[in-house]
C-alpha cells in the first residue's frame, strides 16, 4: 500500500507505510538511501534499483521512481555512472518494449552530463534499448531524443548524439533519414573539436549502414573533410573510419574516393596519426585488395618503418609478418625479399629498444613464409644478431618464438647462440625478465632434446630454484620442474633431477630446504607412486625434524600433498605416525597445518577404501580431544 510515493515535479520517497509489512521494510530502506546524504549509500541503492522497482510494479516504477531519477540527476558520477548502467536492463521492469521509451528522459539527462564516463554508459544503455523500440516508438521517441542531443548547446550531448545515429537510422523512414545525415554533416563540421572527434570515431560506424549511394556522396566528403582537420586527435580517428569506409566500396571506386586521402595520412606531418595509419595497416591492406596493396601500401609501409619516430616504427614492425602473410601469393617472396627485408635489416639494428623488441616479436614468423633456403641465408643472421642484443626483451622475444624456426630449419641452427643468450636472461637484473625465461624453458627443451638439455641447460633450471630476488621466480621453476618431467618422463626425472632436488634437503639455508619440499610436491604427482615411496618420501619423513618450524609445517602440508599418490598401507603405517608426532609440535603452526593434514587424509582414505568394507582411519579421538 506503499511507502509514501507522491507523483509530481518533486517526487516524495519515504519509509512511512511499511511499517505494516515487515517484508516490505528493506525495499522501503533501499529507497529512502536514494536520498541520503552519505554517498555510498546512495551508490548501494541505486546498484539495487531493480530490486525497488520490481517491489513497486511496472506502473509506479513508470509514474514516480523514473521521474524521481531525472528530477534528481545532480548526483556524484559514481553514483551516475551506476544509474546509466542500471537504466539499460530496465525493460522489463517498465512493462516491456511497449513502455520502454519511459527510460529515455533520464538517459537523455545522463546523456549531457560532464563526466566522459558517464555519457558514454549513458549512450550505451540508449543504444542498447533502442532495440527494443518497435519502428514508431523509434520515430516518435527516440529520434526526437537523438536530434536534441545534436542540437544542444553544450558539446557533451552534441558528443552523446554521435553514438546514436546508427543504431536508428536502418529502422526509420526516408524523410527522417535525410534528417539523420544532415545532423551528422553538421556534427562533422561543428565549431568544438571534441564533438569532430566523436563524430569522427563514429563515421566508419554510420558508413556501415548507409546506402552504398550515400556512402559515395556523403560520407566520403565528410571523410576527407575530417581526414584534413586542424587537430590531430581528429585526424587518426578518420584513418579507422576510412579503413571501414574502404570494406564497403567496390574495388574500382577505391583508388578516386579513399586511397588519395589515405596515402595523405601516411604522411601525415603528426607522428600520431602516421602512428594509426601503422597500427591499422594490416585492417587496412585486407580490405583494399592485392592490386592497391602492390602499388600503393608496399611504398607506405616501407616509409613507415623507416619514421623518423620510434613509435610509429614500432607500430609498423609489429605488423611486419601479418603484412607479408597477407601479400598476394604469385608476388610474396619477391615483395618481401626486395622491399621489405632491406627495411627489416636496418630495424635489427635501430637506436629505439622498443623499436627491436617489436621486431623481434615477430620476426621469426617470416621463416615460415620464406622458407628454409631464404631464412638460413637471410633471416639467421638477423635472429643470431637479435640474441646477442643489448636489451633483455629483444632477447626474450626471439626465444619465445623459437618454435616458428624449429619448423623450418631446426633449433640447432641457433643452439650456438642460443645458450649464452639464455644464460644471460636467466642472470637478469630484472626478475620479470628471469621469470619470463623460465616459463619458456619446458618449451626450449622439447625443441632442443634431452640430451642438449642434460648437457647445457639442467644446471641452469636448478640454480632457478634457489634464486633469491624473486619467490615467483622459484614457484615457476618448481612448476617448471613437473612440465619438463611430464616432457621427458619419469625415468628421466629419477635419473636426474630427483637426486639434485633431494640433496637440497641438507642444505644450511632453510629457505632451499623448504624448495626441496614444494618440488617434491610438484614433482610427486607427475613422477608416480614408486619414485615418491622410494626416493622422495624418506626425505620428507626426516625433515620433520628440522630445527626451523617453518620447514616443519610445510613438511606436514606436503605430506597431505603426495597422500593421494600413496597407497593406504603407507598411509597407515608410515605418514600416520609422521603427522601425529607433528600434531603435538610445540608450534602452534606446525600443529595447525598437521592437523589439517591429518584430518584430510582420513577423508580422503574412507572414501577411497569405502567400496572394499574397510577404512584407513588415524584414530582421530588420540589427537583431537574434541569434536572435528
Amino acid at each position: 500500500e506503499g511507502f509514501g510515493l507522491v507523483p509530481g515535479s518533486t517526487p516524495s520517497f519515504s519509509m512511512a507505510g511499511a511499517d505494516s509489512d515487515d517484508s516490505l521494510y528493506p525495499i522501503a530502506v533501499l529507497i529512502d538511501e536514494l536520498r541520503n546524504e552519505d554517498v555510498q549509500l546512495r551508490l548501494n541503492s541505486i546498484k539495487k534499483l531493480s530490486t525497488i522497482a520490481l517491489a513497486l510494479g511496472v506502473e509506479r516504477t513508470r509514474t514516480e521512481l523514473l521521474p524521481f531519477l531525472t528530477d534528481t540527476i545532480y548526483d556524484e558520477d559514481e553514483v551516475l555512472l551506476a544509474l546509466a548502467e542500471q537504466l539499460g536492463n530496465f525493460t522489463m521492469l517498465v512493462g516491456g518494449p511497449e513502455y520502454v521509451h519511459c527510460l529515455l528522459p533520464p538517459l537523455e539527462s545522463l546523456a549531457t552530463v560532464e563526466e566522459t564516463v558517464v555519457r558514454d554508459k549513458a549512450v550505451e544503455s540508449l543504444r542498447k534499448i533502442s532495440h527494443e523500440h518497435s519502428p514508431v516508438d523509434l520515430e516518435v521517441h527516440f529520434e526526437p531524443l537523438v536530434k536534441r542531443l545534436a542540437s544542444g548547446d553544450w558539446f557533451t550531448s552534441r558528443t552523446s548524439a554521435c553514438g546514436l545515429f546508427s543504431v536508428c537510422y536502418p529502422r526509420v523512414s526516408s524523410t527522417v533519414k535525410a534528417e539523420i545525415r544532415q545532423h551528422f554533416r553538421t556534427l562533422c563540421s561543428d565549431d568544438t573539436p571534441m564533438v569532430r572527434r566523436a563524430a569522427a570515431s563514429k563515421l566508419g560506424e554510420f558508413a556501415k549502414v548507409l546506402e552504398l549511394e550515400y556512402v559515395k556522396s556523403d560520407i566520403i566528403s565528410l571523410f576527407t573533410a575530417l581526414a584534413s582537420d586542424e587537430q590531430d586527435s581528429v585526424r587518426l580517428l578518420a584513418v579507422e573510419a576510412g579503413v571501414s569506409i574502404a570494406t564497403l566500396l567496390p574495388q574500382e571506386d577505391l583508388e578516386a574516393l579513399v586511397m588519395p586521402t589515405l596515402r595523405q595520412a601516411a604522411e601525415d606531418k603528426s607522428w600520431r596519426v602516421r602512428y594509426m595509419v601503422a597500427d591499422k595497416f594490416s585492417d587496412l591492406q585486407k580490405a583494399v585488395g592485392p592490386e592497391i596493396t602492390k602499388n600503393d601500401l608496399v611504398p607506405a609501409f616501407q616509409n613507415l618503418l623507416k619514421d623518423c619516430e620510434a613509435e610509429v616504427r614500432a607500430a609498423a614492425a609489429n605488423k611486419v609478418k601479418e603484412f607479408c602473410e597477407n601479400l598476394p601469393e604469385d608476388s610474396r617472396e619477391t615483395i618481401i625479399m626486395t622491399h621489405i627485408l632491406p627495411c627489416v635489416k636496418e630495424l635489427v639494428s635501430d637506436t629505439n629498444q622498443h623499436v627491436k623488441s617489436a621486431l623481434a616479436s615477430v620476426i621469426m614468423g617470416l621463416s615460415t613464409i620464406l622458407g628454409k633456403d631464404n631464412t638460413i641465408e637471410h633471416l639467421l643472421p638477423l635472429f643470431l644478431a637479435q640474441l646477442k642484443d643489448e636489451c633483455p626483451e629483444v632477447r626474450l622475444n626471439i626465444i619465445s618464438n623459437l618454435d616458428c624456426v624449429n619448423e623450418v630449419i631446426g633449433i640447432r641452427q641457433l643452439s650456438q647462440s642460443l645458450l649464452p643468450a639464455i644464460v644471460e636472461l636467466a642472470e637478469d637484473a630484472k626478475w620479470r625478465v628471469r621469470l619470463a625465461i623460465i616459463e619458456y624453458m619446458p618449451l626450449l627443451a622439447g625443441q632442443l632434446g634431452v640430451e642438449f638439455f642434460d648437457e647445457k641447460l639442467n644446471s641452469l633450471c636448478m640454480a632457478w630454484l634457489v634464486d633469491h630476488g624473486s619467490c615467483y621466480n622459484v614457484e615457476a621453476a618448481t612448476c617448471n620442474l613437473m612440465k619438463l618431467v611430464e616432457k621427458f618422463g619419469a625415468e628421466w626425472a629419477q635419473n636426474t633431477i630427483v637426486p639434485k632436488v633431494l640433496g637440497m634437503a641438507n642444505d644450511p639455508n632453510y629457505l632451499h630446504r623448504m624448495t626441496t619440499l614444494f618440488c617434491i610436491n610438484a614433482l610427486s604427482e607427475v613422477c608416480g607412486q614408486e619414485i615418491t615411496t622410494k626416493h622422495m618420501l624418506p626425505v620428507v619423513f626426516k625433515m620433520s625434524n628440522d630445527q626451523v618450524a617453518n620447514v616443519r609445517f610445510n613438511v606436514a602440508k606436503s605430506l597431505q600433498k603426495i597422500g593421494p599418490v600413496l597407497d593406504s598401507n603407507c598411509l597407515q603405517t608410515e605418514v600416520k605416525p609422521v603427522l601425529e608426532k607433528l600434531a603435538s609440535d610445540q608450534d602452534m603452526d606446525v600443529k595447525y597445518f598437521a592437523q589439517e593434514a591429518i584430518s584430510e587424509l582420513t577423508h580422503a582414505c574412507a572414501q577411497h577404501d569405502k567400496g572394499a568394507n574397510h577404512y584407513c582411519t588415524f584414530h582421530l579421538i588420540t589427537v583431537f580431544p574434541w569434536p572435528l
